[in-house]
């Protein structure tokens, strides 16, 4: 488990004997702890690409055979994980499934029924609304003139009557109801042009009389319902036949699609490997941790055969998060912004510790922490009723996020909204209003807008404490990579650093540009030293800009105590407006009034409860901590292999494989 640093990675070489390939092969990926990777160019001086194998086009066929299959046969409880360790047996047990002709069947009825049966639900709705037509329907059907239903109000039906050429003959016949108008028009063929551009233009849908619609409506809704009856009694059948199919054939089948997704990773792969006329070899990179357990599982499937070693090499590993479960939560956030690369710190554990803070302090309100906890239990439940929500709210949220990652920050902003619930006690803020105070005559411990002095000095030391732990991660960075100027300028951050802060803090206190202390003198001598130390570390071009931005930076963290500010300024605000509402217009408007303006200022200032924290918090880290030491870019981890459900791993997670190698009586290995 990594903690402020990524797994650390290993890149390694293997070489093995073709005839051990496949079982090699299968041990990575049930395995999934190698990155497979194409070989460098002085291994392929040495051996050939690899070619894909004679069978490859079988098991491509194999593979969406089953697939075909999995997809059509409804889902019962898997049975036990089946053993199909080669490819051998894999396509053996392939040819013992005999139900690809029924099911096929079966399906394409099935299909052809579901396509009648909507047919049938659209005839009948439209006989509904030709309740009003007293003949038989086959009259409609006549060479010499076409018949169309349509619905309009009552003044669209009148214009579009009414600009119906005359040479169309048109007839109407409509219903009893008089608005909306429903109506059978009939008009001469020649008409129908001209009949289509007129119900566009005033939006009518015209519906024309389907030819297997003859008799009466009341006949024809009879033979419609008996029809659909008989066509939801074949379905019924059919998918009690699938399921009887399923029940014996479909944890085999899941089974086979499995084996063969399995085999045609496999493939995939081949190209990024080189071989001779007995050998293979292969490069992949493995978390350190885990390369004696793929040794062990290398020599457990292919005995002493394999020989696997450590490639020293000056490229970039790919980036493997591990952070203990609570803080795992909060990597959605690092790869929103960055993934780490692999030789930096991850700093997935310090935002996870230092975004509630910054979030519940900008809050610091126990009803809006409160209100924005139980919205993020119910994400966090899978928004529960949300269809019961305005069409705008529910597309509005879904371009901000998707569902899985509006679950992660629900959970990030969990934390946050518990100090914000505790802060809000702390400061007596319920919506803006001093709640405990009036009704338990309790005396705010702080209260934000009488202890500004003191919460802006507190975020200036947490924008200190930031800044310098950037620097100094950023020291310990360019240590590990040999770069000394680079120290020497991030350990000139802090200096310069604290001097700023020493030296201004001891002029507030003093009320003078100089004050004659030893801290002032000690911070001045800091500036100094931090000064020089930038500069010789950054160079001059770059050492101004530096010095400037670690004023600013610290000084932004005051943001913490503004947005706070902010937010209780306006709660005051609106709460004050609604008070005068229901003074100025007496009681009975004036609580309606004041309801109106309270209930939505208030949650207008929840939504910003939500972003103005979230996102000055997080801005907070990227930019004023992140620019101290981060890089990004990294490129992620993706492991060769994935996760068996229906088929035994050929070796366990800890190396041990299902069957034991057994030597034949030819290897000589």
């Amino acid at each position: 488990m990594g903690i402020l640093r990524p797994v650390k990675m290993v890149r390694v070489g293997l070489l093995g004997l073709r005839d051990d390939r496949e079982r090699i092969l299968t041990a990575l990926h049930d395995l999934r702890v190698a990155q497979i990777e194409t070989l460098c160019p002085d291994a392929l001086k040495e051996v050939v690409p690899e070619r894909g194998t004679e069978t490859q086009r079988t098991i491509g066929d194999e593979t969406l055979r089953f697939r075909g299959l999995l997809a059509a046969l409804p889902r019962v409880p898997p049975g036990p994980p089946l053993a199909l360790h080669t490819l051998d047996e894999i396509l053996a047990t392939a040819k013992t499934v005999p139900i690809d002709l029924e099911v096929g069947e079966l399906k394409r009825e099935e299909d052809r029924l579901l396509t009648e049966e909507r047919a049938v639900d659209e005839s009948r709705r439209l006989l509904e609304q030709l309740a009003f037509y007293p003949d038989r329907l086959d009259v409609l059907h006549a060479a010499n003139f076409l018949s169309f239903y349509g619905e309009a109000g009552a003044a669209t039906y009148a214009a579009l009557k009414a600009a119906i050429p005359a040479d169309a003959e048109a007839i109407f016949l409509t219903s009893a109801d008089p608005d909306p108008v429903r109506f059978l028009v009939l008009l001469r063929p020649a008409g129908a042009d001209a009949l289509a551009r007129i119900a566009q233009s005033q939006g009518i849908r015209l519906a024309g009389i389907p030819a297997e619609l003859r008799g009466t409506v009341a006949e024809e809704t009879a033979r419609l319902a008996a029809r659909r009856s008989e066509v939801v009694r074949r379905r019924a059948e059919i998918v009690a036949r699938l399921t009887e199919i399923s029940v014996a054939w479909y944890p085999t089948v899941a089974a086979l699609e499995e084996a063969l997704t399995v085999e045609n990773r496999k493939i995939e792969v081949l190209t990024k490997l080189g071989g001779g006329r007995a050998s293979f070899a292969l490069e992949a990179w493995v978390p350190a941790r885990d390369v004696d357990r793929l040794a062990a599982a290398l020599r457990s499937v292919a005995g002493d055969r394999t020989y696997l070693v450590r490639i020293p090499t000056h490229e970039e590993a790919p980036t493997l998060m591990d952070n203990p479960p609570g803080v795992r939560r909060f990597e959605f956030f690092i790869r929103f912004y960055s993934l780490p690369q692999a030789s930096e710190w991850d700093p997935t554990l310090v935002f996870a510790v230092v975004f509630p803070i910054f979030f519940g302090l900008m809050l610091g309100d126990w009803g809006y922490g409160l209100t924005i906890l139980l919205v993020c239990v119910w994400m966090i439940r899978g928004f529960p009723g949300a269809q019961h929500l305005p069409k705008f709210g529910r597309t509005f949220v879904k371009r901000i996020m998707g569902p899985q990652g509006m679950q992660n920050l629900a959970w990030a902003l969990l934390p946050g909204c518990a100090l914000s619930i505790a802060l809000g006690f702390l400061f007596d803020e319920f919506f803006g209003v001093h709640l405990l105070q009036r009704l338990l005559g309790w005396t705010p411990i702080a209260d934000p807008l009488r202890n500004v002095g003191s919460l802006l000095l507190i975020a200036g030391f947490i924008g200190l404490a930031m800044v310098t732990f950037g620097f100094l991660l950023g020291a310990l960075k360019e240590q590990f990579h040999h770069h000394r100027r680079g120290v020497v300028g991030k350990v000139g951050g802090i200096l310069f650093a604290w001097g700023i802060a020493g030296y201004g803090l001891q002029v507030i206190h003093a009320h003078t540009i100089l004050p004659h202390t030893p801290i002032v003198y000690a911070a001045l001598g800091g500036l100094v030293a931090g000064a020089l130390a930038i500069l010789v570390g950054e160079g001059a071009q770059n050492a101004m800009m530096g010095i400037i931005e670690i004023v600013s930076h610290i000084l932004s963290y005051t943001r913490l105590v503004g947005i706070l500010l902010a937010s209780v300024v306006l709660a005051l605000v609106i709460n004050d407006i609604g008070t005068l509402a229901y003074g100025h217009f007496g009681p009975a408007l004036g609580i309606l009034l004041a309801a109106i303006v309270i209930v939505g200022g208030q949650s207008f200032n929840v939504i910003l409860g939500v972003f103005e924290p979230g996102i000055q918090g997080a801005r907070l880290i990227f930019v004023e901590y992140f620019s101290k030491f981060y890089t990004g870019n990294g490129k992620r981890f993706q492991p060769f292999g994935a996760v068996r459900r229906h088929t035994v791993p050929s070796v366990s997670a800890d190396g041990v494989p299902a069957a034991p190698f057994v030597r034949g009586p030819d290897d000589t290995g």
